[in-house]
């Protein structure tokens, strides 16, 4: 039962993430503009965030109507059957915004508190990364693994930043302090493609302050179905106040460094 479940739950999310996808691609409007601000003036949310997140809640209240949902533009139910989805809709808004590739669709469901399935498309990678619990980590259909542990200082760890100032000044500094240490910093601008990244090797470490649930479910549970360590200050799991994902014998070394230069706070 609980495979069979699992496996209805990824082909919904893989069909939701897929048509939410093209609705992205194909259906942006030339004169895009911000539909509404968040967290600060550049913490922006456009029509078409609205638009993919109606789709993906309108799919799955077809489907499974008696499911939760979370979703960052506002979707938010309890459900009853113990099942919820959390969903973002554009993961990477501003660079969709822009124009800019790096952007996804991140699908993930819990059962009873606990993610069991991850879906990120990223239709302008040509790629739709998914995992199911205890089956591991795929890369349009190919099995993925994390990159083995470099040294530390041949780590190519990914980040993020916040939309607010205050925040922004604590996350440059604590970033200061860790570049010389490594190899190289990436900034891609989607902490669901970062989480990803790592699955598939292309980043050896992948840390932020500031995520959402609906940022990291579906990456992380997808990070570690590769192999990765995932999980926030040392003895906590991944949340709000830090969120870190890195191959077993660079995660801690890296989780200890940014709780010393304290990174889980402004």
């Amino acid at each position: 039962m609980t495979d069979s479940l699992n496996a209805e739950l990824l082909d919904l999310a893989l069909e939701a993430a897929r048509r939410a996808g093209d609705l992205l691609r194909d259906g942006r409007p030339a004169d895009l503009g911000v539909a509404a601000t968040k967290s600060s003036p550049i913490d922006v949310v456009t029509e078409m965030d609205v638009a993919s997140e109606k789709l993906i809640t309108d799919f799955l209240a077809t489907h499974r109507p008696e499911d939760g949902v979370l979703g960052e533009e506002g979707a938010s139910s309890e459900g009853s059957s113990g099942v919820r989805w959390v969903i973002d809709p554009i993961d990477g808004t501003v660079n969709y915004l822009y124009g800019l590739p790096s952007w996804a669709v991140s699908i993930a469901v819990e059962r009873d508190g606990e993610p069991v399935v991850g879906v990120v498309a990223a239709p302008m990678r040509g790629e739709t990364y998914h995992a199911v619990l205890g089956q591991g980590a795929y890369a349009n259909g190919e099995r993925v693994r994390v990159r083995p542990a470099p040294p530390f200082e041949q780590a190519l760890i990914g980040t993020g930043f916040g939309y607010v100032r205050e925040r922004r000044i604590g996350q440059a500094r604590v970033l200061n302090e860790l570049v010389p240490q490594v190899r190289d910093i990436r900034r891609g601008g989607s902490a669901a493609i970062d989480l990803c990244d790592v699955a598939c090797g292309r980043l050896n470490a992948y840390y932020e302050r500031g995520l959402n649930p609906w940022d990291y479910a579906a990456g992380a549970l997808i990070a570690r179905e590769a192999g990765a360590l995932t999980g926030g200050r040392p003895g906590v799991p991944a949340s709000t106040e830090l969120t870190i994902a890195a191959a077993p014998g660079l995660f801690e070394p890296l989780r200890d460094l940014l709780e010393e230069l304290g990174a889980w706070h402004d």
